[in-house]
């Protein structure tokens, strides 16, 4: 029933930018936190920002200064603007909430 659905990854040179969205739907989506994740080749899944039904927001170190998390309940969306990317951003990106993952939206830095 909860579903969530990641886009807006692609291939970007680094120093690009990028805004993920993640749509939800077969919840409450206002009432409950969400997050985004990534997780590069090799690596173990990560957390990368997170934030509250409130809009208070956390950041990973990896992301922090460069990447900003917001939300727009009216919408059923959150968003991930990725700013000044480097290589080492390239993963899948996925979002989650109540325990539940969208399928990801692979985002490429290279030059």
């Amino acid at each position: 029933q909860v579903q969530l659905v990641e886009s807006g990854g692609g291939l970007v040179q680094p120093g690009g930018s990028l805004r993920l969205s993640c749509v939800g739907s077969g919840f409450a989506f206002s009432l409950y936190a969400m997050a985004w994740y990534r997780q590069a080749l090799g690596k173990q899944r990560e957390l990368v920002a997170s934030i509250t039904s409130g809009g208070s927001t956390n950041y990973a170190d990896s992301g922090k200064g460069r990447f900003t998390i917001s939300r727009d309940n009216a919408k059923n969306a959150m968003y991930l603007q990725m700013n000044n990317l480097k290589l080492e951003d390239t993963a899948v990106y996925f979002c989650k909430t109540l325990g539940h993952w969208g399928q990801g939206t692979q985002v490429t830095v290279s030059s």
